[in-house]
This record gives C-alpha cells, sequence and structure tokens, in this order.
C-alpha cells in the first residue's frame, strides 16, 4: 500500500485532534465510567464501515468515468486536511467536552453508531480523505485499496478512542488542571495537518 506510514500518522492526528466523536468519548468516561466510555468509542468506530463504503464505491465509480476529476478530488482532500489544520489552530481544545446524561450501555452504543453515520460531514471526509492515499495504477483496485484504508482507519479510531474512553477521568482532570495544554496540543495538530496537506498536494 503507498504511503502507509503517511497515511497512519494522518489519521492518528485526525483521530487525536478535538471532534464532536472523541469529545462525545471522553464526556461519556467522565460523567459514567470506563464501560460508557468504551462502548461510546466502539459504537462510533463501527459507524466508520459506513463512511467507508460509502466513499469506495463512489471513488471507483469517479475514477472509471473521470481520472481528471478523481485527481481534482485529490486537490481538494490536500486542501481540506490545510482547512481541519486550521480549524484545531483555533480550537479551544478538549478541555472543552462536557458531561453526559446517564444512559444505558445498549443505548450509548447505538446513539455513538447513527450519531456518526447520519452525519454527512464524516462521508464527505472520507471522500476527500482516502483518496490522498489510493494508487489509481495499484494492482489491488480503487475499491479495495479504499476498503483497506477504511479498515485501517476504523481499526486506529478503536484505539485511540478506547485510550480516551478508558482514560476518560485521568485525562478530563488532567486537562483541567491544565487547561492551556489542550490548546497547544490543538495547536500542534494544527500544524501536523497543515503540512501533510501540503506534502500531499505536492505528491505526484
Amino acid at each position: 500500500m503507498p504511503n502507509f506510514a503517511l497515511f497512519l500518522a494522518t489519521s492518528l492526528a485526525i483521530t487525536f485532534a478535538p471532534g464532536p466523536d472523541n469529545l462525545q468519548v471522553l464526556a461519556r468516561g467522565i460523567s459514567q465510567g470506563r464501560a460508557a466510555g468504551l462502548v461510546a468509542a466502539l459504537g462510533f468506530a463501527a459507524g466508520v464501515t459506513f463512511h467507508t463504503t460509502l466513499a469506495a464505491l463512489g471513488i471507483a465509480a469517479l475514477l472509471r468515468s473521470s481520472p481528471v476529476a478523481f485527481q481534482i478530488l485529490k486537490l481538494a482532500g490536500a486542501a481540506y486536511l490545510v482547512w481541519i489544520g486550521i480549524k484545531a489552530l483555533r480550537s479551544q481544545g478538549l478541555a472543552a467536552a462536557g458531561e453526559r446524561e446517564r444512559q444505558p450501555l445498549r443505548t450509548i452504543f447505538r446513539q455513538s453508531v447513527l450519531g456518526n453515520m447520519m452525519n454527512p460531514k464524516v462521508t464527505l471526509f472520507f471522500v476527500v480523505f482516502l483518496p490522498q492515499f489510493v494508487d489509481p495504477r495499484g494492482a489491488q483496485g480503487v475499491t479495495l485499496q479504499m476498503l483497506e484504508l477504511g479498515l485501517i482507519f476504523m481499526l486506529q479510531t478503536v484505539v485511540v478512542f478506547s485510550i480516551f474512553g478508558l482514560c476518560a477521568g485521568t485525562i478530563g482532570g488532567w486537562l483541567k488542571r491544565r487547561p492551556r495544554a489542550g490548546v497547544w496540543l490543538d495547536r500542534l495538530a494544527g500544524l501536523t495537518f497543515i503540512a501533510i496537506g501540503i506534502r500531499v498536494a505536492l505528491r505526484d
């Protein structure tokens, strides 16, 4: 798989960067304990499979119809990564996570899956993100490459989100004692996104 290390580094940066999903996992863990945080993490990760499938089928069809459009989409994805970086630079950090009302674990899992699946921004993200690491001339084919990338993204999401859920109390307490730390973590993630976006745009 081409540029695997770059893909994994970008995926980890995206997953660690504060957003609605990981903030909810953190909040669940803080308000309801480790089990709730872990269940929320698994729910959000499971929702990734839906968006990966849509993106894989759509990008494969686009490549068959217009290779030029595929290249335009790759450039748009690079710009999108830079935009995510700028947003991260302006974010207020993971310390902004709030608590949630206590609910059964089954409900938390279902809400997490549906919340991820029903978010059109997540689908858009996968449509513009995964193609950056696909080789249109690869022997595996675009659809299989996209599915493999999506699986890798989902697995690292499970690991990172599970850490968030299991360590929510510790992470939350640490951030409350050091509110500026979350902001600096955002800035580091933002600079990483911008650098990767530029790298993707310049890559042949």
